[in-house]
């Protein structure tokens, strides 16, 4: 049996949940005010997930890089594998705001967006 604490980032509470589990199986959550925070310890707890916001390399633009987010969490375990794939992305200036830059990011069924415009030079 493993117990660890949780801060909840869920909403401005920041409930100190404790998630006792026995492998990949919760046993018992306890410290949380919400409901939310006990999702949040369930998923934190056995398949973490991040926001990805990272750059892509821009041709001709005002900018060398160009500021990129996932339109979605992706598991925190694919992160590495996110940014290896990322990192070989160039993309052709111009760019609008939430244009797709990579579509189903390395499987997720996630796309990676653009997080600003970015005029030609």
């Amino acid at each position: 049996m493993e117990s660890k604490e949780l801060i909840c980032v869920n909403c401005p509470m920041g409930c100190r949940v404790k998630v006792t589990m026995e492998g990949q199986n919760i046993l018992e959550i306890t410290g949380n005010q919400c409901p939310r925070g006990k999702a949040y310890a369930e998923q934190e707890s056995i398949c973490p997930m991040r926001i990805l916001t990272t750059t892509v390399t821009v041709n001709h633009g005002v900018h060398r890089v160009l500021p990129v987010i996932t339109s979605a969490e992706i598991p925190l375990e694919k992160m590495e594998e996110a940014m290896k794939a990322i990192r070989e992305v160039t993309v052709d200036a111009p760019v609008k705001v939430n244009d797709v830059i990579v579509k189903d990011l390395i499987g997720t069924g996630v796309d990676v967006i653009a997080s600003r415009s970015m005029n030609r030079a």
